[in-house]
């Protein structure tokens, strides 16, 4: 019995030694310093931390024209996105991509407009009218796949209602498409009215949205250079970017050879040093010059920006339905594609 209690006693004993060595190696001592926590650390300055991100990341930044510098902001990442990739190592390619904020007409091109330049030396914007155009176009398409780079296309409205399917390529493959009037008339003649000019741009604009099935860039081009004041104020309400030119091709003149096209527009390049340069998809002989044009530009250093806008333009409803009714279109069903055509033999 006694050594039963004699065992019960030191046990209760050895408890509490226990008890009194963990108390005393783990209560904090008056002259020990509080453990830090996380939010007690010094936060990195949010810049830097961005800055890391964009360095590790490699992270494109899109020049804006409307001078509006974006804001960096830390988010969730989203799915990688598949860079594009070019089958010439040696091609002429994209130096940077810029975007156009088209709030109150902006123009382009020192040809007619000389408060905007935001080419830097060596630069090129490559253009091309009046397409799109059977066997010219889908040439100039090649050309500039073969070099990886990338162009602004001005349709002409009556055209892209012919050749829809070849305005698609053009879009499809990554090109900015605006409008070059429904009939390529001249805007600045005596005989135009204000309501025709009017006409001639709008329709223009709701031919080339039919042909895409999606609006383009709102930036337009006058045939012929041809500027009419009145319609400049006009496309300035509509929020219309107007596109002249520094460089011109002269491709469209009866004399004109593939030669001729590289000549002229290198001469003047190497002169200016920089520029908007306006060519035809429409013309043959352009289409064959171009291969050899865009290997002359990549020996001589020159380098390629491609222009988007910020926003697609917003075509009059009005025009749309009278184009649609002129061509005899059937009304536009709301039903998906899927539910109305679907593949029953392969």
């Amino acid at each position: 019995m006694r050594n039963a209690l004699g065992l019960m006693l030191a046990s209760v004993v050895a408890a509490v030694v226990i008890a009194g060595v963990w108390f005393w190696t783990s209560a904090p001592r008056a002259d020990a310093a509080p453990p830090q926590t996380v939010a007690a650390r010094p936060a990195e300055p949010l810049p830097a931390a961005a800055a890391k991100l964009a360095a590790k990341d490699d992270v494109a930044v899109t020049a804006s024209i409307s001078g509006i510098a974006p804001v960096a902001a830390l988010a969730a990442p989203g799915p990688a996105q598949p860079k594009s990739t070019c089958a010439n190592p040696d091609a002429l390619g994209v130096s940077r991509v810029v975007e156009i904020d088209t709030s109150g007409g902006p123009g382009f091109g020192f040809e007619h407009f000389k408060q905007i330049d935001f080419l830097t030396d060596k630069e090129v914007v490559l253009t091309f009218d009046d397409g799109p155009w059977p066997g010219n176009t889908p040439a100039v398409l090649k050309a500039l796949d073969d070099e990886c780079t990338k162009a602004l296309f001005f349709s002409i409205g009556k055209h892209a209602t012919y050749h829809p399917e070849i305005l698609r390529q053009v879009l499809a493959a990554g090109h900015t498409v605006g409008a070059h009037t429904w009939s390529h008339a001249n805007l600045n003649s005596k005989k135009m009215t204000e309501q025709q000019a009017k006409d001639e741009v709008e329709k223009g604009f709701s031919a080339v949205k039919l042909a895409l099935g999606t609006s383009p860039a709102p930036f337009f081009r006058f045939p012929q250079l041809e500027h009419n004041p009145s319609t400049m104020a006009y496309l300035g309400t509509r929020n219309i970017a107007m596109f002249s030119c520094d460089l011109d091709s002269f491709d469209f003149r009866k004399t004109s050879t593939p030669d001729k096209i590289v000549q002229t527009v290198m001469g003047k390049l190497d002169k200016a040093g920089k520029g908007i340069i306006l060519m035809h998809d429409f013309q043959k002989h352009t289409a064959e010059a171009l291969p050899t044009l865009l290997r002359r530009l990549k020996a001589g250093g020159y380098k390629v920006v491609q222009v988007k806008a910020k926003m697609p333009v917003q075509t009059l409803s009005e025009y749309d339905e009278a184009l649609a009714k002129e061509l005899k279109l059937p009304a536009v069903s709301s039903r998906p594609v899927s539910s109305i055509v679907q593949t029953v033999s392969q």
